[in-house]
């Protein structure tokens, strides 16, 4: 039996989209005030998702104590309350749109959880704007 189990969290982070290959007016028709230079922030919600086998001794998919910390440690500890452009290693040289960051994410868990798991990520940068990304 397989079964899917799921982990919400949140953080706040600062960003710029910008692609430094463009010159600034290329940037703000791409990016509009996304692009502005004195970043703007989000109040992300990730949501992430495990799939696999139940354990007949535990009924657990996986021990959402341990997916818990796993998230705390390395993504929430890693972004929250940062300007991600500036702050994070991840992003000097990536632009951190929302695909971005879901995909930095998930090779981040992908790492530390077991393969026989499938992993995906759900990035809400708004209520209204999410992306997902399952590593294919």
């Amino acid at each position: 039996m397989r079964a899917s189990v799921f982990r919400k969290e949140h953080f706040n982070a600062a960003h710029r989209l910008h692609n430094p290959s463009w010159s600034d007016t290329v940037n703000q028709e791409v990016f509009g005030k996304c692009n502005l230079p004195n970043y703007h922030g989000h109040n992300y919600d990730l949501i992430v998702e495990l799939t696999g086998p139940i354990d007949p001794g535990t009924g657990y998919v996986y021990d959402m104590k341990l997916l818990k910390d796993l998230i705390k440690t390395y993504v929430l500890d890693r972004f929250d309350h940062k300007n991600l452009n500036v702050d994070t290693d991840e992003f000097k040289h990536l632009n951190p749109t929302a695909e971005n960051i879901a995909v930095v994410i998930w090779n981040i868990l992908r790492e530390k959880i077991d393969t026989k798991f499938e992993l995906t990520i759900r990035l809400y940068e708004t209520e209204r704007n999410f992306v997902e990304y399952k590593g294919h």
